[in-house]
C-alpha cells in the first residue's frame, strides 16, 4: 500500500495511514492504493480535512470486485488518537464521495454466482429470463449477455440487453423488447453515469457513507 499527502508533515501522514487502516478495515481486500489529502496541518488540528483523492486497484468490497477506483472525498471531521495504532483515526460523521470505479465483467460474473450476491444473479435471471437461476454473466462490447438454464430440459436461454444509468441506479434494457428493471440499489449510492466496453463495467456516481 503507498499513500502520499498534498502537504507534508509528521500530522498529515499520520492521517493518511490512519485513513490507509481504515479503508482495508472496510475491504475484504486491497491490493494498490494512493491516497492524496487536501489540507493544512491546522485544519487536522481543529479536526477537519478539505477532502482525500483516492485510487485504488483490485480491492474487494463487500465481495464485489473492483478492478480500479478514482473517488474523492467531501470535508473529513476527524479525532486523531495517536496512541492507538490500530485504529489512529475515528471519522466523527458521514462524508460524501464522487467518482468511478471499473469491473471486469469476467469478475462480476463469479461474484454473482457466489453466496453473497447469488441472490441479485438470480434475481436478475427471473426479472429478465422468466426463470430462477442465473447461469451467467457476460460483457460484450457495450452488450450485456445474461443466460439462465431451463430446469429439468438440459438447455438454456440467452438474451442481450444494454444498460445505462436511470434515476439513480442501472436500469437493464432488453435489446429486442419493449421492457426494462431497474436494479436494487443502496439508498446512499446514486448512479450517474454507466457503461459497458471491452468486457467492463464502468459506473460514476455518488455516495454517503456512514463511518
Amino acid at each position: 500500500m503507498s499513500e502520499s499527502s498534498a502537504s507534508s508533515g509528521p500530522i498529515l501522514q499520520l492521517l493518511a495511514n490512519g485513513l490507509g487502516l481504515w479503508i482495508r478495515s472496510q475491504c475484504d481486500e486491497v491490493g494498490e492504493l494512493k491516497l492524496n489529502l487536501h489540507g493544512s496541518a491546522l485544519q487536522l488540528l481543529r479536526g477537519r480535512l478539505d477532502a482525500v483523492d483516492l485510487k485504488a486497484r483490485r480491492v474487494s468490497f463487500q465481495g464485489l470486485p473492483i478492478q480500479h477506483a478514482e473517488l474523492r472525498s467531501g470535508a473529513l471531521k476527524v479525532n486523531l488518537r495517536p496512541g492507538f495504532p490500530q485504529q489512529v483515526l475515528q471519522l466523527q460523521q458521514a462524508f460524501s464521495l464522487t467518482g468511478g470505479v471499473t469491473l471486469q465483467g469476467t469478475d462480476l460474473n463469479r461474484a454473482l454466482l457466489s453466496d453473497r450476491w447469488r441472490w441479485l444473479g438470480d434475481w436478475l435471471a427471473e426479472q429478465l429470463l422468466g426463470l430462477p437461476t442465473l447461469g451467467s454473466l457476460t460483457v460484450n462490447n457495450d452488450i450485456l449477455l445474461l443466460e439462465a438454464p431451463v430446469i429439468n430440459a438440459g438447455d438454456s436461454i440467452r438474451r442481450q440487453f444494454r444498460l445505462q444509468a436511470d434515476a439513480g441506479t442501472l436500469r437493464i434494457e432488453h435489446l429486442d423488447a419493449d421492457e426494462a428493471v431497474h436494479l436494487p440499489m443502496d439508498p446512499g449510492i446514486r448512479i450517474k453515469e454507466a457503461r459497458l466496453q471491452a468486457g467492463q463495467l464502468h459506473l460514476l456516481g455518488e455516495a454517503t457513507v456512514q463511518p
